[in-house]
């Protein structure tokens, strides 16, 4: 199967019921996309595909059809510059670190449909655990990011 990732097109073989995040990680050596638990609710190997925020660790390629474009925290921008990666720097928002990939693209997926988000949005949309707690921070950094050109 053909598939875009980050602006390039790539062929993997895998069956169509293999997640979209082991063909990323195992196949395409994007390892930003991180395995939590493995049942779409943690929101560690979130990705975009057509810049909406997507679950990848139950996405079979199968449901793919080639033409989508799909973002890994890779591709989100070269060099750091996107608004919500920026805001990250800057307030030092995580902890660990290891659900930021995720959290990142859940965020930046949420901006893309809500670019200016309330509190009560945030609740609803960015729905990624941080087992260390950074919510507060996330917020924060929500409301730095809206601020910033990308």
């Amino acid at each position: 199967m053909d598939l875009k990732v980050n602006g390039k097109t790539v062929s993997v073989e895998a069956d169509e019921s293999t997640p979209l995040l082991w063909v990323l990680r195992e196949h395409l050596g994007l390892t930003g996309a991180k395995y939590g638990c493995g049942i779409a609710q943690c929101g560690t190997c979130t990705i975009h595909i057509d810049g909406q925020a997507v679950r990848s660790c139950t996405y079979p390629i199968g449901a793919l059809s080639g033409e989508e474009d799909i973002t890994t925290i890779e591709g989100l921008s070269e060099d750091g510059s996107h608004p919500v990666q920026q805001a990250w720097v800057e307030l030092d928002i995580p902890q660990c670190g290891y659900c930021q990939p995720g959290m990142i693209m859940a965020v930046a997926g949420m901006l893309n449909n809500t670019p200016d988000p309330s509190d009560e949005d945030i609740d609803a949309q960015v729905t990624n655990i941080c087992r260390c707690g950074t919510f507060t921070r996330v917020r924060e950094g929500i409301h730095l990011a809206k601020t910033k050109k990308a």
